[in-house]
């Protein structure tokens, strides 16, 4: 069959990029999770508006904690999650990228999103990275460390929200961080808002701030300072609204970041350039952009990507997904108008995608070498906790965004979830997500040239 599939991908590839790819099969090797309500108390010398999160996520202020029960909204069903906004201190949620490189303790550095899901309604939600411990032994996360980004220097060229403040605290209002690597002592993360990169101390403290260049032109989106309404699609910014760089990739021993956008980008007229992300190279060493840029082509289905990582000098994971959440065993009757108990947009694309850097065609697509499906998990030895798992069939990851993938060993990736907290389910109707971390043995994947 592999033999088949490969000769396929060699005629197609004459004249569009292939996506006659292999399939491998995933184990699921180890399951832990961070329960969904974990918070952080903000730093000690923060403002007092960060003590209480999530007050700007309807459409009034509202300083009542708890008072506002999460739901997934309607077109996911209209179930609630069972966890009321605002929080007392800031939301640990969303794990939104793991770094190539670990701490020299072994825990993994771990992003957390802008915290509600956009500039508006996120002011008050700090901005911050984690180092974490899965144990898959006990089915935890210990989190060992919580950094909290800011900016006392003053490098950000713009409004930040807290700008009359000494420490100066970044928020959800000022970047939505999405993509994390750790490189010399330093921390980059790849941002959405921008886009743009952010070069940060182990400390938080930010160091430097650079905006995307694209064919040596700069190229902005519609949360971008600068960018006034009404504003163009395709011509006055071209990056999607949460289409910046949900993946940033460390190339081995390079300096290179390889930053994935997360959605095609626009032309003019508002349409995207096709099914394809663009990926932008930036050399840490000189903090510039290469020049260079490369293409990724998504599968029939897929509408966005999740996390980026290399596993060696040339070969990259890459998280496809679609915009379905929960198990499709659950899925609402075609028409249905009650949706209270099952899933009308059931999760289908959800793959860890094996590429070749080095492998481009003369197009600039970057070669797919295959994947596996997330959705058809093998568990034999019964890895899965108890209430995470389907009923019957293989173990799935039903996620709207599943934004965490690294390699682990020679035959192991981790990868986990951004639960959205709390407006995400997946694996309960009725139930925000949990935060959950799965250990797969993916040898052949791994190993595929």
């Amino acid at each position: 069959m592999r033999f088949k599939l490969a000769f396929l991908a060699a005629c197609t590839a004459l004249s569009t990029p292939a996506l006659a790819e292999d399939v491998f099969p995933a184990t699921l090797a180890g399951h832990a999770y961070l329960p969904a309500l974990s918070m952080v108390a903000p730093p000690a010398d923060a403002p007092r508006d960060l003590w209480v999160s999530g007050k700007f996520t309807g459409t009034a202020r509202n300083d009542q904690p708890m008072s506002v029960m999460g739901n997934v909204g309607k077109s996911y069903g209209g179930h609630d999650t069972g966890i009321a906004l605002p929080f007392l201190g800031q939301p640990v949620q969303g794990m939104s990228g793991f770094a190539m490189n670990r701490a020299e303790d072994g825990s993994w550095f771990v992003l957390t999103d802008n915290g509600f899901g956009s500039k508006l309604n996120s002011p008050d939600a700090a901005l911050f990275f984690h180092r974490m411990m899965p144990d898959f032994t006990t089915g935890t996360v210990a989190r060992k460390e919580t950094v909290f980004l800011h900016d006392p220097d003053g490098k950000i060229p713009f409004r930040i929200a807290n700008e009359a403040t000494e420490a100066r605290y970044l928020t959800g209002a000022d970047f939505d961080p999405e993509s994390i690597q750790y490189l010399n002592g330093e921390i980059w993360i790849g941002e959405e808002f921008g886009p743009y990169l952010l070069r940060v101390a182990l400390d938080g403290r930010v160091l430097g701030i650079f905006e995307t260049k694209l064919d040596g032109a700069v190229i902005a989106g519609p949360d971008t300072p600068g960018v006034r309404v009404p504003a163009e699609a395709g011509k006055d910014f071209r990056v999607q609204r949460s289409g910046g760089y949900e993946g940033m990739a460390l190339q081995p021993d390079t300096g290179l970041l390889w930053a994935m956008l997360e959605k095609p980008l626009l032309v003019e007229g508002g349409e995207t350039e096709g099914d394809f992300l663009r990926v932008i190279t930036f050399d840490t060493a000189a903090q510039d952009w290469t020049g260079q840029s490369f293409k990724f082509k998504l599968s029939e289905g897929a509408k966005a990507i999740g996390d980026f990582n290399f596993i060696d000098a040339t070969r990259a994971l890459v998280i496809e997904r679609d915009n379905g959440e929960g198990d499709a065993a659950k899925a609402c009757a075609e028409g249905a108008s009650d949706t209270s108990a099952c899933f009308p947009n059931p999760a289908r694309v959800k793959n860890i995608v094996l590429l070749d850097t080095a492998d481009i065609d003369a197009d600039g697509f970057i070669r797919r070498i295959g994947h596996i499906d997330l959705m058809n998990i093998q568990d034999p030895d019964g890895k899965a906790l108890p209430g995470l798992k389907p009923a019957e069939g293989p173990f799935t990851f039903p996620f709207f965004t599943i934004e965490d993938v690294a390699r682990v060993d020679e035959t192991h990736i981790m990868v986990a979830n951004d639960n959205n907290l709390p407006f995400s389910g997946g694996r309960e109707i009725g139930q925000a997500a949990q935060n959950e971390f799965i250990l797969l043995s993916v040898p052949e994947l791994l190993s595929a040239k």
